[in-house]
């Protein structure tokens, strides 16, 4: 990894075409995983000190790694702690809900890249151990149980949106445009 000064030049992680037609478990998968490549695309290349500028005005929270790092933390929230039923360890609480976007503006970028991928191999490793139809271990206050197919679509949803964010977030930082 280089210094926070020096353009952030990491390996991506290799995005591959979802296949045309597969089973649900391979299509819901293979689209997340191309989502979450997409994440490592989009911050390709940018200046690590880019990352932590907010040129939106009225979102003030909404930078790179700020999205970076939500993404990480809600892979985490719900594949360990919804489906598992672990301890929720995210940065964010009652008095501060948005701490990971804080956090993500101050960490630098490859190191928040590096922890995004290593809780998507997590999560990899708890999808491939359940049915899609598995239901979580933990309720749920607003919904109950919700079953890892919801998850997976819900994942695939957030992580397109966010990519989205990260599309206008690094067109802004430095003129760079693409899928």
């Amino acid at each position: 990894m280089s210094d926070k000064n020096s353009t952030l030049h990491l390996p991506l992680t290799a995005r591959v075409d979802p296949p045309m037609a597969a089973d649900e478990r391979t299509m819901l998968t293979s689209w997340l995983d191309w989502h979450r490549a997409t994440v490592h695309a989009k911050c390709a290349g940018l200046d690590p000190s880019l990352s932590s500028a907010a040129p939106l005005p009225t979102s003030p929270l909404m930078t790179v790694g700020g999205v970076v790092s939500h993404l990480r933390w809600v892979e985490a929230f719900w594949f360990e702690t919804v489906m598992l039923d672990q301890p929720d360890l995210a940065p964010y609480s009652a008095q501060d809900p948005d701490a990971e976007w804080r956090l993500g503006a101050g960490l630098p970028l490859g190191v928040l890249l590096e922890e995004y991928e290593a809780q998507c191999a997590r999560s990899r490793e708890i999808t491939a151990k359940l049915e899609l139809g598995t239901s979580s271990r933990k309720v749920l206050k607003s919904r109950g149980r919700t079953t890892l197919r919801w998850v997976l679509v819900h994942m695939i949803e957030e992580t397109a949106r966010h990519n989205g964010h990260l599309d206008v977030l690094r067109e802004l930082a430095d003129g760079t445009t693409g899928e």
